[in-house]
């Protein structure tokens, strides 16, 4: 970060926040879905048949999916109006989407119930040719009903 920005200390203070942890189901049904969505036509997401008789033993989820929350938490709005708010305060109102990075540890099998939750990881400013950016992000883990990591998402977001 730029040496004595305030905006930087502000946001700095925050690293390491984390939300409470969200439950998500993860159905076949919502599984078959989402690949058709996506285009993906791998029967490992499709055919439970096929699935059975795999490796996996049943139908997987594709990249990126991590089924469907059992009910809505505001936890997680909450946690980025305390990101976005010294923000807004500095003039940054374009808050872009810097994209997503996975890290996967373990398939996500129809059936599993997963545990995830975010944390506040990370904060770094620039001063480019069009002004300031500040990369804040974001590091989501998901967990099953094992108590195994299955999975890392790493999720950044770009405020000018």
């Amino acid at each position: 970060m730029t040496e004595g920005s305030e905006i930087g200390a502000e946001l700095r203070g925050l690293i390491g926040i984390m939300t409470q942890p969200v439950v998500n189901e993860v159905e076949r049904g919502a599984i078959r879905r989402y690949a058709e969505a996506v285009g993906n036509p791998n029967p490992l997401y499709s055919d439970p048949e096929y699935a059975r008789n795999s490796r996996y033993g049943e139908l997987i989820c594709p990249p990126g999916f991590f089924g469907w929350p059992r009910k809505v938490s505001s936890d997680t709005m909450e946690m980025m109006g305390r990101l976005f708010a010294p923000l807004f305060k500095a003039g940054l109102f374009r808050i872009l989407d810097g994209g997503v990075e996975y890290e996967f540890f373990l398939p996500v099998r129809a059936g599993d119930t997963l545990a995830w939750y975010a944390k506040f990881a990370d904060v770094r400013e620039r001063e480019g040719k069009t002004g300031r950016m500040i990369f804040l992000t974001m590091e989501i883990s998901y967990i099953n009903q094992n108590g195994d990591l299955v999975a890392k998402a790493r999720q950044t977001f770009i405020a000018r």
